[in-house]
């Protein structure tokens, strides 16, 4: 059994929504004219391998950046309520959804978490490095971050560009801006407050595994320990030896299977690139089969 914790999709209505609001978003956001990403009949049709089901959430086009506080709640609520429609008519895909908040309504958010908490299709949340141009760790989210501990909701972090970086680009911007956005929340004492706060990074914790040397010698040992609270995926399109690395730091039961679906790999996904990067470790089956779905099932609860 394989599940794939980190897969994305762009849900019809929504998409349709959003066009309707934005009609130039295929052109400021080139990945969408992916056919897998906004067909889900080609997506079912190109199934990457028989027996894998996908967790998924929605590619980072995200309300909040074109409508006002009220009107982004309302889609994000519909666009939930849609996805877990998807995941109900296609088990044999889908085992779950990741719902959107809309981060310019915090109490609008939060009433978005208590739906997803109460559908047993949807059993997590999208957040971004950033939203609204500022960090997640910035205090006026820290009421999403504090609902989702009290509800048991796990949360899953998706990096974003910087907007004010004239030179953000796919190779390395995003893997910065996750490791920046795992420091700020460390050091804004997260874990701390909400010790039980369950987040999973995606592309494998970024540069946080290579550079932990420097992390545990310039921060104090509190902090430093704290990054290890994470969880992360298997997104990094292979590199075995940098799985290793993942794996070593936050440890076999912090680590899923998670390709970025249907990205990468044209037409449906990098899962025959990563898990061939995974079997090339020789890990034990009992450590496999953590990787592979138990570790999901766990972080669910």
């Amino acid at each position: 059994m394989k599940i794939d914790a980190f897969a994305h999709i762009l849900t019809p209505k929504f998409y349709k929504k959003m066009l309707e609001i934005e009609p130039t978003i295929p052109d400021r956001f080139p990945f969408i004219k992916i056919k897998t990403l906004v067909d889900l009949d080609e997506r079912l049709t190109k199934w990457p391998e028989q027996g894998m089901r996908q967790v998924v959430s929605f590619a980072n086009i995200n309300p909040e950046n074109f409508a006002a506080g009220q009107t982004a709640v309302e889609i994000a609520t519909k666009a939930n309520q849609e996805l877990a429609e998807v995941v109900a008519a296609h088990p044999d895909k889908f085992v779950a959804g990741v719902g959107m908040l809309a981060m310019n309504n915090i109490a609008g958010s939060q009433r978005i978490l208590e739906n997803i908490k109460q559908d047993r299709h949807l059993v997590g949340a999208q957040i971004f490095t950033r939203h609204l141009s500022k960090s997640i760790a910035d205090p006026e989210f820290s009421p999403i971050l504090a609902k989702a501990a009290e509800l048991g909701i796990p949360l899953w972090l998706h990096p974003v560009f910087d907007k004010h970086k004239p030179d953000n680009n796919l190779v390395f911007s995003w893997e910065y801006e996750l490791s920046q956005a795992m420091l700020q929340l460390v050091q804004s004492d997260i874990f701390v407050q909400y010790p039980n706060l369950k987040i999973l990074v995606h592309h494998a914790g970024a540069m946080v595994p290579f550079f932990s040397g420097r992390i545990e010698h310039i921060l104090d040992s509190e902090h430093a320990q704290m990054f290890k609270k994470f969880y992360v995926d298997t997104a990094i399109l292979g590199n075995s030896p940098a799985l290793q690395l993942a794996i070593d730091y936050y440890g076999i039961d912090h680590v899923l299977f998670g390709t970025d679906a249907p990205f990468a790999v044209m037409p449906s996904g990098a899962n025959d690139l990563v898990s061939q990067a995974i079997d090339y470790l020789k890990l034990s089956p009992e450590e496999s089969t953590m990787i592979y779905y138990q570790n999901y099932r766990k972080l669910v609860n």
